[in-house]
């Protein structure tokens, strides 16, 4: 039992690597539900899986961290471990302000058909279904 208990800790020791970040970082923040409370909104498939990016204010201890977060979630402790985090990779000088967006909302874009190239009905065990390729 033993030999097989160090034998796993040399897998771990070899390709387990700490996590850290330095004060300034860049971090994602994990969206997921604590102690059975959704505090980030329904769960789903298609649901944002991180909330960022935000900014590392101080470290706390060996595996926490304070960070700087957006006023909408003023209302969630900013101290989280290690673990809720991720490293954000984006470049910020690719990075668009919100205020730089314009949207007209006179442009708009219609798609009208011009002619039937093709139609025939497909059968799908009871029901027929009409295929037109325009």
């Amino acid at each position: 039992m033993a030999v097989a208990q160090d034998q796993q800790k040399s897998y771990v020791d070899k390709r387990g690597k700490p996590l850290e970040f330095q004060i300034g970082d860049r971090v994602l923040l994990k969206v997921s539900p604590w102690k059975g409370v959704i505090r980030f909104g329904k769960r789903g498939k298609l649901n944002s899986r991180y909330i960022g990016p935000s900014e590392i204010v101080k470290r706390i201890g060996p595996v926490a961290y304070e960070l700087n977060l957006p006023q909408e979630l003023s209302t969630v402790h900013n101290v989280f471990h290690v673990s809720n985090l991720k490293k954000c990779l984006s470049d910020e000088t690719l990075a668009i302000p919100l205020e730089e967006i314009q949207i007209d909302e006179q442009l708009h874009f219609v798609e009208e058909p011009i002619k039937i190239m093709d139609s025939e009905i497909k059968k799908l065990k009871l029901s027929r279904i009409p295929i037109v390729k325009v």
